[in-house]
């Protein structure tokens, strides 16, 4: 197949996973879908195909408009979507971040097997759900006062280092060390950091969770031992972001830019991707508020672990550093940030704008951490409840391709309300118990059911896409043991 045709956009295949719709109608740039022909199917299916075409017009679109092999239908921008736009002449856009600001994973491995925590899966599920705050509204593992979220806004995980919630290593092993340079708490309203006082260290609900697991294999041995990874090890997968704050934040910008920048959203073809132009007040108070909230989400994401690391310690009679319970990696797939790349013989200021998506930098980019520089950074693609999830490093090609990025999950396939259709939460928890020995505890079964494995794309199909391209290479695979959700 040469050509694809759905709702009334034609692609062309530029070559193998490769499908390109062709710059035309106001379009800034072409765009581009990486997809096998079975996954381009599924993102047929919804809007994903207009809203990336869609992004082609947002000002300062380098190159093209990328959509991953998980995309689906977003708000305006689609996810799995990926935009990098001009840092001097282009603009940068709240809805092609989302509402979950720095929404990212965490992974966390230990020195435990599988053998030894088969029979302590229902004390373990059970004691992880009582104790790591989960579900809409308020709730987590500390509450502030506002002089604290301002002081977690500005630093991020360092705050948790110097208040006993992390350890140097963690830093040593996160994205951008835990903390975004340019982040300002004084954009962010005070209506955002009251919803986030009461909730810093917590899952939330939806897509959110905790999930316990096993590694079933690995695939390349020498990237393997350095990530710390080998067969039937235990790991934790956490995946949750900036909360209430993040939504307000994403909300308070677009209603500004509604005000400020009408001009520039009367051109765009959809609303929901509302930009403000790069170099204006709101692009740069913007970006500070941005950051902030990003540095939020990593301090969420590192007290769960902390919390995490105490429930291991009580359920199995054994120190932390015992288990060696260190992190791997904590990656952003909400985010938008100031990149260098080179684009044709220049090096150009990107807003490089990932919705769903992972940084996916490879073997001896600068930014990639110490520990990790000969093999590539870390990239952590969640599968459902269900289903294995995956450890990558970043590929050989995606400077080249993706701007350093991947996909960041297997990518939904059907809506909330209709997973509420077809599933029932009860009957879900009890097959993934008596066929696969997964232990799932929820808020409610509503969530159980939204989150159904049957609800997501095929992760095995999306990781190989990434593999064959050379943007995320496959490093191990992993299975769910435990799932906590909100």
């Amino acid at each position: 197949m040469t050509t694809f045709d759905a709702n009334g956009i034609s692609l062309e295949r530029v070559r193998e996973y490769v499908w390109e719709i062709p710059q035309r109608d106001g379009m800034r740039a072409p765009a581009r879908v990486l997809a096998s022909e079975a996954l381009l199917e599924e993102i047929a299916d919804d809007k994903t195909l207009e809203q990336i075409t869609n992004t082609t017009h947002l000002p300062g679109i380098t190159k093209h408009a990328i959509c991953m092999p998980d995309g689906h239908q977003g708000y305006g921008f689609p996810v799995g979507g990926v935009g990098a736009l001009d840092a001097q002449n282009g603009c940068i856009s709240p809805g092609a971040v989302g509402y979950d600001i720095n929404c990212g994973v965490r992974m966390m491995r230990t020195n435990l097997t599988y053998d030894e925590l088969q029979g302590r899966e229902e004390e373990l599920v059970d004691s992880l759900f009582t104790n790591i705050p989960s579900g809409l509204g308020g709730g987590g593992v500390v509450e502030a006062g506002v002089d604290t979220v301002d002081e977690i806004l500005a630093r991020g995980v360092d705050w948790a280092l110097e208040n006993g919630h992390a350890v140097e290593d963690d830093l040593l092993h996160c994205e951008d060390e835990g903390m975004r340079e340019g982040a300002d708490p004084s954009k962010v309203s005070q209506k955002a950091k009251d919803r986030g006082k009461n909730q810093i260290g917590s899952l939330g609900s939806g897509n959110h969770f905790l999930e316990v697991q096993r590694v079933t294999d690995v695939f390349d041995d020498e990237v393997g031992e350095a990530f710390g990874l080998e067969e039937e090890q235990i790991v934790v997968l956490i995946h949750c972001g900036s909360r209430g704050l993040g939504h307000q934040t994403c909300n308070d910008y677009l209603r500004k830019i509604e005000q400020q920048h009408q001009g520039l959203l009367n051109k765009l073809p959809d609303k929901e991707l509302a930009a403000a132009p790069a170099g204006s007040q709101l692009a740069e108070d913007y970006y500070g508020a941005m950051n902030a909230a990003i540095n939020f989400a990593w301090v969420n994401r590192q007290l769960i672990m902390h919390r995490t690391r105490q429930v291991f310690e009580r359920v199995f009679g054994r120190s932390w550093e015992e288990m060696d319970m260190h992190l791997l990696y904590d990656v952003a797939h909400n985010i938008a940030k100031k990149e260098m790349h080179t684009v044709g013989d220049e090096k150009r200021e990107l807003y490089v704008h990932r919705k769903g998506a992972t940084r996916a930098f490879p073997a001896g980019h600068p930014e990639v951490p110490m520990a990790y520089r000969d093999v590539g950074q870390p990239v952590i693609i969640p599968g459902s409840m269900g289903s294995g999830s995956y450890v990558l490093r970043g590929g050989e090609n995606s400077m080249d391709l993706t701007f350093g990025s991947t996909a960041h999950g297997a990518g939904r396939l059907m809506s909330r309300t209709q997973a509420k259709k077809e599933y029932w939460g009860g009957d879900v928890k009890q097959q993934l118990q008596d066929r696969n020995q997964i232990y799932v505890k929820a808020q409610s079964g509503a969530t159980v059911a939204e989150e159904a494995p049957g609800v997501y794309k095929d992760v095995d199909e999306v990781v190989r896409v990434s593999d064959e391209l050379g943007i995320g290479d496959t490093v191990a695979r992993t299975f769910p043991v435990c799932n906590i959700k909100g």
